[in-house]
């Protein structure tokens, strides 16, 4: 398999209103990150109508935030990004039995007066959308029994994830707890990787949210069709030794060279793509298209 890939994504969204919207406002976390694995080669955001006024900011996660508000009325808005990024493989030397025990790990993380600091224990934490719950730490104990290293644990966890869970567009929303959709056992990438992080943090192990793309590949011998790729979500978990480990319960596997890492964040709240507060605009429709190629 290859070492690197380059990949190219196009990111499409519209919204249409029924009345005119009066006045806007918009967030926007939508540039691919630099970092150890990822090199962004280019980035271009198109906005229609123009924004009346826009600036950047980096957010406390290390992510890219546009902020972009219309003073004008407007019957719709596309925001459209076109990236192009260079993936290293990072996991083919991944040796998962090797990576410490678990509850070291977690007991490093644990917080001490006068002791030092991990910039990592901030993901140990509950958030907005992930709560600290006994039910989630019960179902994760079943990946790791005592010694455990903290990788081979997490890999196992990942796997019953995406055994036990059914992949249901229909049964949560954006706002769903972790919790809600580990008791409905039914949810979409977002939920899995939300509740798998609910169980990493309730052993007292740090694991982020990640925003991002998929490459998806047709069957042999089907056509690829244009905007039927995806944005997506995974998680990482923090392992000493090694860094931010990167796994996909929705496909269970080890997020690579088909991953576009976006943002990262303690949970969805943090990250979402494009929000903002509107006055005016009644109904509406989103259209949003994402086409994932290699390049």
């Amino acid at each position: 398999m290859s070492a690197a890939m380059t990949l190219s994504v196009v990111h499409d969204t519209t919204y249409r209103y029924s009345t005119p919207v009066e006045r806007a406002q918009h967030l926007a976390t939508i540039r691919p990150l630099d970092c150890a694995w990822q090199r962004v080669l280019a980035h271009r955001l198109h906005i229609d109508p123009a924004p009346s006024y826009e600036a950047s900011h980096v957010d406390a996660f290390g992510n890219e935030v546009r902020y972009f508000s219309f003073d004008a009325p407007h019957e719709h808005l596309t925001v459209k990004s076109e990236t192009t990024v260079a993936l290293e493989r990072r996991w083919a030397a991944l040796d998962a039995s090797a990576t410490p025990a678990w509850e070291q790990v977690a007991d490093a993380l644990r917080y001490r007066a006068g002791g030092a600091y991990m910039p990592e224990s901030e993901f140990v934490f509950a958030s907005p959308n992930v709560a600290l719950a006994p039910e989630l730490r019960d179902y994760a104990l079943r990946s790791f029994a005592a010694g455990t290293p903290l990788a081979a644990g997490a890999i196992d966890l990942m796997h019953r994830i995406h055994a036990d869970f059914a992949y249901e567009p229909q049964a949560t929303a954006f706002d769903t707890p972790a919790l809600r959709a580990f008791r409905l056992r039914q949810g979409v990438c977002q939920d899995f990787a939300q509740i798998m992080i609910g169980c990493l943090r309730s052993l007292g192990l740090a694991a982020r949210y990640v925003s991002g793309y998929l490459r998806t590949v047709p069957p042999e011998g089907a056509p690829r069709l244009v905007g039927a790729d995806a944005s997506h979500a995974w998680l990482s978990v923090f392992c000493p030794g090694t860094g931010w480990i990167d796994l996909d319960p929705t496909n269970d596997v080890l997020a690579d060279l088909d991953h576009v890492t976006l943002a990262f964040g303690r949970d969805y709240s943090d990250v979402s793509l494009l929000r903002g507060i509107i006055l005016g605009g009644g109904d509406h429709v989103v259209e949003v298209a994402v086409d994932v190629t290699a390049r």
